[in-house]
């Protein structure tokens, strides 16, 4: 959410005032404070995440036998014993909840997304702003001198996902490039330039999601003005990415961002990277120009509102056939313009639903591998990581206004037979109108009636 803010102060393709106090639907003590709607929202999430730092003297140590000061690190998770019950608040849940240990990548997370805090809150809450930015560089500290306190993955699932990660340069990558665009310290930007993802390829067919964070940095430092001495290339590698993705969306029958997995595959919660990869198309058509990659984000649009194997919106409200049923602990029915996770063709995560739906040896197409059921985590849920994508793009779609009124096309000039000699060229002239610009396809029917293409014929 807060990038989907500082987008709107960087673009010149973004809506002056688009996001401006009392813009959106939010409570009315939000509404009219003078601060933008988008960040009294990430104010909220803010303030918990400050809430889960480890405060300085606490005494607290990673173990009985490891005496590293727990000090400036964020506790991993915050939830009940066992998971809530369906439609019910967790505050209306009797169970008993649990703090977890602090983890090294929910500490980095802190780091990153409260430095970005600090400086977009610096306009309108500058103590605020001051809280954010030291527990920013706390955090930071903290993890260098505990790099390696990680969640773990057999233990703490029950009520809620383990969230397990051991592979961190990424988040160190964020939490630096957040750092050194807020502060501009020498520090921060030597530990940028000397990260592993300063310059490798991250763009890859998932795109980033909550373990795999290195993009955010990436996008960042490509958008929000900085004097880092290799900004040109990390815009660059923007725009690289951006053209995989726009390769791949073309091979894409349903015009989607995500291709599926390398083994063709839809993993748990596929629409989250259709959504991720469209913030990378559309940020390649903020530093270029192009409208290649704005097309294709709108394209990508029209798969989750419906154009897709399944028929159905994947966004409640929207469309003529849309998922309503999302699962949901707590909102039972979801408001509009909820995102649901999307088609997941992997077996060994499915949830009972699915699996009595497809049992062995009956596969489903990987994008028919969904079904609107509460029940159904698997392919139904809803995640705050993913509608906040949905955010983004809407609100990028929005700042290109309607657009031009799309035309059918239509031939206003045949083609008249032309006789050559072997091996010459023949001319033909043909018009033809409608928006966009139609292309142009030369092809020949055989003696069957099927038509072929005429390979190396030209257009002028």
């Amino acid at each position: 959410l807060m990038s989907l803010y500082e987008r709107s102060l960087h673009s010149e393709n973004a809506t002056e005032g688009a996001l401006a106090d009392g813009t959106l639907d939010v409570p009315a003590d939000e509404s009219g404070n003078g601060v933008p709607d988008v960040l009294d929202e990430s104010r909220w999430e803010l303030e918990f995440f400050l809430a889960m730092q480890v405060p300085q003297g606490s005494g607290m140590t990673v173990s009985a036998t490891d005496d590293r000061s727990l000090d400036g690190l964020v506790h991993h998770k915050i939830h009940d014993v066992g998971w809530t019950g369906l439609g019910l608040l967790p505050s209306a849940d009797p169970q008993q909840r649990r703090l977890h240990r602090p983890s090294t990548a929910a500490t980095l997370n802190l780091a990153a997304t409260a430095a970005q805090g600090a400086r977009l809150f610096r306009e309108y809450d500058a103590d605020f702003a001051d809280q954010l930015l030291e527990a920013a560089e706390t955090a930071y500290a903290a993890a260098q001198r505990v790099p390696d306190l990680y969640a773990p993955a057999s233990a703490g699932s029950n009520g809620g996902g383990p969230y397990d990660d051991t592979h961190l340069s990424d988040e160190s990558y964020w939490a630096a490039a957040e750092l050194y665009l807020t502060t501009g310290d020498d520090e921060y930007e030597a530990d940028v330039l000397a990260s592993e993802h300063a310059d490798d390829d991250i763009w890859d067919r998932a795109g980033f999601s909550w373990g795999s964070t290195a993009a955010l940095g990436r996008l960042d430092l490509a958008t929000v003005p900085s004097e880092l001495p290799t900004r040109d290339t990390v815009r660059a590698s923007v725009v690289e990415g951006a053209e995989k993705y726009l390769a791949w969306q073309d091979a894409e029958a349903f015009g989607t961002a995500y291709p599926g997995s390398d083994d063709g595959e839809y993993e748990w919660g596929s629409n989250s990277s259709v959504l991720n990869n469209q913030v990378v198309l559309a940020t390649a058509y903020d530093l270029t120009g192009d409208p290649r990659f704005s097309d294709a984000v709108a394209e990508s649009m029209d798969y989750l509102l419906g154009r897709n194997a399944m028929n159905n919106s994947y966004v409640t409200g929207y469309g003529t056939q849309f998922s309503s049923h999302q699962h949901s602990r707590w909102l039972v029915p979801p408001l509009p313009g909820t995102v649901s996770g999307g088609p997941n063709s992997r077996r060994g995560t499915w949830d009972p639903v699915m699996n009595t739906l497809y049992p062995a040896g009956h596969d489903c197409a990987p994008q028919l591998c969904y079904v609107d059921s509460i029940e159904a985590w698997s392919v139904n849920e809803l995640t705050v990581n993913w509608n906040a994508p949905l955010s983004w793009v809407a609100s990028f779609l929005a700042d290109l206004g309607e657009g031009v009124e799309a035309q059918a096309p239509a031939i206003t000039q045949q083609p008249t037979s032309v006789t050559v000699a072997l091996g010459a060229t023949a001319t033909f002239t043909v018009q033809a109108t409608g928006t966009p610009t139609p292309a142009v396809k030369w092809q020949w029917r055989t003696g069957t009636g099927a038509w072929q293409t005429i390979w190396g014929a030209k257009s002028t």
